[in-house]
C-alpha cells in the first residue's frame, strides 16, 4: 500500500512572483510584517494629509505641498495595487474582492479629481485599508478571535433574531402602557415616543430627557430597568455557547496564490475556494511547529 502523503504534489521552490505574494499578502515573514507596517503608516499619513487639506487656513499655506504629497501617495498606492494584481494568478478574483475594491477606490479619487473638482476628499476611504492591521506582527490570536466571533454570531443568528423580536414586542407593550399611564401632560405625547423611552430604559441607557412623574409610571419604570439587566445576559449566553463550538477553528494569514482567498486552517493543503495547492513557506512552517530539541 502506498503512502497517502506520496500522492501530494511536490512543492517547487518559490519564484519571484510567489515571494512577492508572500511579502504583500501574508505576515508570516519579517519582510511581510515590515511591508504591512510601512503600508499602514503610509495609509494613515495620506488620510491625515487629505483631512488637513480640507482645513481652509492649512490649505492656504500648505495646499501646494499637500497636493504633491497626495500625488506621491497615489502613485505609490497605484504601484502597490498593480503589484498585487501581478503576483496573484487570477487577478480578477482579487480585483473584485473586498480588499481589491478598497485598494482601487483608494487611488481612483485622485485621478478623478483631474476632471472633477474636490473629488480628492473621497480619499478618506483609504482608512478602511487599515483593517490589514490584524495581519501585522503575527497577531494570529486576534485574527482567530475575530473569526471565531463571526462564526458564533452567524451560528446564533436565529436565536438572536428571536431574542430581538421578543425585546421589540416588550418595548411596544411597555411603551403603550406608559403612554396610557403618564399621558401627554408628562411628555409622553405619543406611543412611538413612549416606545423610545422604553427602549432607552430597557437597555439601561437612560438619557433622562423623558421621565415618568406618576407613582404608577415610576413603578413600571423600575420594573423595566430591573428587567433590562436580566435581558443583557441572554444574548451573552447565546454567543458564548456558540463561541465554544467555534473555538476549534483557528485563522492565520495564509493566502491562496491562485484566488487570494484567506481563512485557511493551519493544516489545510488545498484552497477552500478554488482547490489550488497551498504553498507553505519554510519560515511559516517552522514558526507553527516551534523549535525542535
Amino acid at each position: 500500500m502506498s503512502d497517502p502523503q506520496q500522492s501530494l504534489p511536490i512543492e517547487a521552490p518559490p519564484n519571484l512572483r510567489d515571494r512577492t505574494r508572500i511579502v504583500i499578502f501574508e505576515a508570516d515573514t519579517p519582510a511581510g510584517k515590515a511591508f504591512d507596517v510601512a503600508l499602514i503608516v503610509c495609509i494613515l499619513v495620506s488620510v491625515i494629509a487629505v483631512m488637513l487639506d480640507s482645513v481652509s487656513w492649512i490649505h492656504t499655506r500648505f495646499g501646494e505641498l499637500l497636493y504633491y504629497v497626495e500625488w506621491g501617495f497615489t502613485l505609490l498606492f497605484t504601484l502597490e495595487y498593480l503589484v498585487r494584481l501581478w503576483c496573484i494568478r487570477h487577478t480578477w478574483l482579487y480585483a473584485r474582492s473586498f480588499y481589491g475594491i478598497i485598494d482601487l477606490l483608494g487611488i481612483l479619487p485622485t485621478y478623478i479629481s483631474l476632471f472633477i473638482a474636490e473629488a480628492q476628499y473621497m480619499l478618506v476611504i483609504r482608512i478602511l485599508r487599515v483593517l490589514r492591521v490584524f495581519r501585522v506582527l503575527r497577531m494570529v490570536r486576534y485574527v482567530g478571535e475575530a473569526e471565531m466571533l463571526l462564526h458564533a454570531l452567524v451560528a446564533s443568528r436565529r436565536k438572536i433574531t428571536v431574542f430581538i423580536t421578543t425585546v421589540i414586542t416588550l418595548v411596544v407593550i411597555f411603551g403603550s402602557f406608559m403612554y396610557l399611564i403618564e399621558g401627554e401632560e408628562h411628555g409622553f405625547t405619543s406611543i412611538p415616543r413612549s416606545i423610545y423611552w422604553a427602549v432607552i430604559t430597557l437597555t439601561t441607557v437612560g438619557y433622562g430627557d423623558l421621565v415618568p412623574q406618576t407613582p404608577l409610571g415610576q413603578a413600571l419604570a423600575t420594573v423595566i430597568m430591573i428587567f433590562g439587566y436580566g435581558i443583557i445576559a441572554i444574548p451573552t449566553g447565546i454567543v458564548t455557547l456558540e463561541l465554544s463550538e467555534a473555538s476549534r477553528r483557528r485563522a492565520n494569514t495564509r493566502v491562496c496564490s491562485n484566488c487570494s482567498a484567506e481563512g485557511h486552517s493551519r493544516e489545510a493543503t488545498y484552497c477552500w475556494r478554488c482547490g489550488e495547492h497551498l504553498f507553505r513557506n519554510k519560515e511559516s512552517t517552522d514558526q507553527e511547529e516551534g523549535p525542535t530539541s
